[in-house]
């Protein structure tokens, strides 16, 4: 299994709440790939759309694989 790195991210909507996302950068030899994942979900404060988003990264990472697109 390759090494992981989940990148979180928070994204203020035009009427003031969140949204979540997260990039995954893998690498493995001299294979390396990148996923972004998005979220519809708005929050209340930009901390509980990080914590969402990390949340979320952490469950795609501890998964056997990368499911494909």
């Amino acid at each position: 299994m390759g090494k992981y790195v989940v990148l979180p991210a928070t994204h203020q909507t035009d009427c003031g709440r969140f949204r979540a996302s997260f990039s995954v950068h893998r690498s493995r030899d001299s294979d390396s790939h990148c996923r972004v994942f998005h979220f519809d979900k708005a929050f209340a404060s930009r901390e509980a759309a990080r914590l969402f988003a990390v949340t979320q990264g952490w469950l795609q990472t501890s998964m056997p694989t990368l499911p494909a697109r």
